[in-house]
């Protein structure tokens, strides 16, 4: 154990010091050229952890375990043990997997357990607090990605950055001393114990946030593996806080949660070849879809955001989303016509009304009118290649802002509020005004829908790009327009990446728009055409890495906030 502790100081001690970590906390890197390998995440110290790994000789599955540990203590905005995700992995001999490791909803969930005695919905009881939270599948899935894919297979090696950061403390950054401010009501609302979040007077960029609490449980991880979540003294803190407030997690929940590897989605885009994720994401075949439907037209010719090129992509997400609301669910509990979603008659028939000269009202593609919702970012993505040319594409979540906005009282981490991506009741928007069928009614042991969007790209045979990212159901489409403006408009990763964004998706009948995405003029033009264009949040934060033609990596973070591609 005295071995242990002074190789894991000394380990710590050189990493913060390759971080250059001041009271102006990161210098970060959006876009990055290296030889060898590449992580690009939501946050420095993430990045860099993942590849000290991988210059310690471990591969990108091993790298993205690090990653994960890390996003969990440094960025518990969106970064988890408390949530769930999936990735998509290829390996340098060609083949790939998908692991399904989202949340799944409680034995005691039922269909009506959101619904007030008159049928309606109620928001608060999905989205805040301990009933609107899944089982957790996060460190189920770092185990499976262990036992099939680490290199190292030494899971101190794997996790000893984030116990001593989380022990020690990381100085934060502006935007997320900001994020900490903003919801200090809501953590004083939905925990009713001291938690590492809240503090006496403001935070602010530079200081230091310390989480024993959470370090424990990720020692007790390292100890016991994934007992040392789902069982023993980590499940007894989980179970005795969702009694406290009224959720319905058992430990039987939490022993019988597993997480499944998956046929991943497949589709070509003329030269490309494109593997993604199946249901429970709805990412994967909205992406297929949308590029089988725009893949004839001429979008070279028209150019990067021309009226024509948004009017058509635009068109298409409107279509798209619309059959996600209704065919869409966890495949284990629901038939989800995965094949006709994507075939190519079927597709040609949802283009036949399509004019490229007026929009298509989305009620004529399906009933219902809703409010329009902001857009937030709250899963994080994180893309790498290493050394080996090995490539992990995985994108987590605990749902909204912080999840659940509660913190496990003795484990230190915050839980999801997953059960928000239920249809609570069929046409009621969720979080991200997306809307829901009886595919995605809530059932015990259901995994929720997702849209989240991990993708590994090939053509002709070899790696080409690595992409994802979150943003609730501005994801797909985000991965959507930056694999456009790589493949079509000609841009590097860099600079499709920070190039502004649109998003449609069915209801509300809107375009959401980036501030200062299109001039005066072009908004006329697409309004003249039938289209209502909305300024939006930040859409989406993509992590790309693309390979060169000479074999090198060109990492891309996404400059909306604080990503960093870190290069070797």
């Amino acid at each position: 154990m005295k071995n242990r502790t002074i190789y894991l100081l000394l380990s710590f001690s050189f990493f913060l010091i390759s971080c250059k970590q001041t009271k102006s906390p990161y210098s970060i890197q959006k876009s990055v050229i290296a030889d060898k390998a590449m992580v690009v995440t939501a946050h420095p110290l993430a990045s860099k952890a993942g590849l000290e790994i991988i210059k310690k000789g471990g591969n990108a599955a091993d790298a993205a375990i690090t990653v994960q540990f890390v996003l969990a203590v440094v960025y518990p905005y969106a970064g988890n043990l408390g949530g769930g995700g999936f990735m998509v992995i290829r390996s340098n001999d060609g083949s790939f997997s998908t692991l399904d490791f989202r949340e799944k909803a409680p034995a005691k969930a039922h269909r009506d357990m959101y619904l007030d005695s008159l049928g309606n919905a109620i928001d608060s009881l999905s989205r805040f607090g301990h009933l609107s939270v899944g089982v957790p599948g996060t460190v189920d899935g770092i185990f499976k990605i262990f036992n099939k894919y680490s290199k190292l297979k030494n899971m101190d090696m794997l996790i000893n950055t984030a116990i001593l950061l989380a022990e020690n403390g990381f100085a934060i950054t502006k935007k997320q001393a900001e994020r900490l401010n903003e919801y200090r009501e809501k953590f004083e609302k939905h925990n009713s114990h001291e938690i590492a979040f809240l503090k006496g007077n403001e935070w602010k960029e530079g200081d230091l946030l310390v989480q024993p609490e959470l370090a424990q449980t990720l020692k007790r991880i390292r100890d016991q593996g994934e007992a040392g979540f789902y069982e023993g003294e980590t499940a007894d803190h989980i179970v005795a806080e969702m009694k406290k407030g009224g959720g319905i997690i058992t430990h039987e929940d939490l022993k019988n949660y597993n997480s499944v590897w998956r046929e991943p989605i497949t589709t070509n885009y003329k030269d490309y070849n494109l593997i993604t994720m199946p249901p429970p994401s709805s990412g994967g075949i909205a992406l297929a879809q949308m590029l089988e439907m725009v893949e004839n037209y001429p979008l070279e010719n028209w150019g990067f955001q021309s009226k024509e090129a948004i009017h058509l992509m635009v068109e298409t997400e409107r279509r798209v989303y619309a059959d996600r609301s209704k065919y869409l669910g966890d495949s284990d509990f629901y038939n989800v016509p995965i094949e006709e979603l994507q075939d190519s008659t079927y597709l040609a028939e949802r283009m036949f009304d399509f004019d490229l000269q007026f929009a298509t009202s989305s009620d004529s593609v399906a009933a219902g009118a809703i409010t329009m919702l902001q857009e937030s970012n709250e899963t994080t993505h994180f893309s790498i290649v290493d050394d080996e040319g090995n490539a992990v594409s995985i994108t987590t979540t605990i749902n909204g802002a912080y999840g659940s906005k509660t913190v496990v009282e003795g484990a230190g981490f915050f839980l999801n509020n997953e059960m928000d991506d239920f249809s609570a009741k069929p046409g009621t928007p969720n979080l991200y005004g997306l809307i829901g069928a009886e595919a995605n009614s809530i059932q015990p042991g259901k995994r929720m829908l997702s849209s989240m969007t991990p993708t590994i790209v090939t053509r002709d045979g070899e790696l080409f790009l690595v992409v994802g990212s979150p943003g609730g159901s501005t994801i797909i489409t985000s991965v959507f327009q930056v694999f456009l403006n790589i493949t079509e408009f000609g841009m590097t990763a860099s600079e499709a990446v920070s190039a502004k964004r649109f998003h449609h998706q069915w209801l509300p009948d809107v375009i959401q728009i980036e501030e200062n995405t299109f001039d005066s003029i072009k908004t006329q033009m697409l309004e003249s055409m039938g289209h209502t264009v909305k300024i939006s949040n930040l859409i989406g934060r993509v992590e790309a890495i693309r390979v060169l033609p000479d074999g090198k990596l060109e990492g891309a973070a996404d400059p909306r906030r604080d990503d960093h591609a870190e290069g070797w």
